[in-house]
């Protein structure tokens, strides 16, 4: 049976509730977006919070005034950040894939404002960025990190965290290597083409020095690229797959760093 009865105990529960909730929709992909009206962000988490209240055990609060509370406050703040965060940065596994792309095919010093992130991206980053989103979206990767902080409360119980900073480390240094290896995979088709491509006009150019392979290799890097990329289209459902798993394990990597 649900207790609406609410007391000043309870609203202080509630406020931290609150506070990791809304650290967490501000910062998680899709939640956290620009276009996202704040309205919507706001009324998101005082809904779920509302919910949860409900729900989550209320361990003992042991602090001495506000500076103890505010403590508290922070704690939460902190730990509704890195929840979001983890998820967040691997957005840039596809950011990283779009530029090596595009500096390989002649495309890099195009950019586009992408309004997510609020940084300028190159053309192909934000092509696999939206694409991959939709994937994501598609295969409920919102519900799972919503439903991951959800289940955090039950780890990380309210105003018990304990910030493990060199497992939180070791988190960073293990993604900043699946980044790289996640990122070359994406980008191999296309480095593959370039690369064979440019063993050709090498051959060409000692075959027929007349002819002027650096004008002749830009057009055709760019042409050879953008048809390696409409090629692997297919192939976006298995990098989204490498993605969501990247995004679970950063997730589960966190909170570990953040209990006993």
């Amino acid at each position: 049976m649900v207790n609406w009865s609410f007391s000043l105990l309870d609203f202080e529960y509630f406020l931290l509730i609150l506070v990791r909730i809304s650290a967490f929709v501000f910062v998680a992909p899709i939640y956290g977006q620009t276009g996202v009206p704040n309205r919507t962000k706001i009324g998101l988490a005082l809904v779920v919070a509302l919910l949860l209240n409900q729900v989550v055990a209320h361990p003992e609060l042991n602090y001495d005034g506000v500076i103890g509370y505010a403590v508290c406050v922070l704690k939460e703040l902190l730990t509704g950040l890195f929840i979001g965060f983890a998820a967040y940065i691997c957005n840039s596994i596809i950011y990283l894939a779009g530029n090596l792309i595009d500096m390989d095919i002649g495309l890099s010093m195009a950019t586009e404002f992408n309004p997510d992130s609020n940084m300028q991206i190159t053309i192909s980053g934000n092509f696999y960025y939206y694409l991959i989103m939709l994937l994501l979206i598609a295969s409920d990767m919102h519900v799972y990190i919503l439903r991951a902080l959800c289940d955090s409360f039950s780890l990380v119980p309210i105003g018990k965290a304990v910030f493990e900073w060199d497992h939180l480390m070791r988190s960073m240094t293990r993604y900043m290597g699946d980044l790289i290896v996640i990122g070359f995979r994406i980008f191999l088709p296309v480095f593959a083409c370039i690369m064979i491509l440019n063993c050709i006009l090498g051959v060409m150019a000692k075959v027929a020095p007349q002819m002027n392979m650096f004008s002749v290799g830009i057009q055709m890097k760019l042409l050879v690229g953008l048809a390696a990329i409409f090629l692997t289209i297919f192939l976006l459902p298995g990098v989204a797959d490498f993605i969501f798993n990247e995004i679970k394990t950063m997730i589960v990597l966190m909170i570990e760093g953040m209990y006993e």
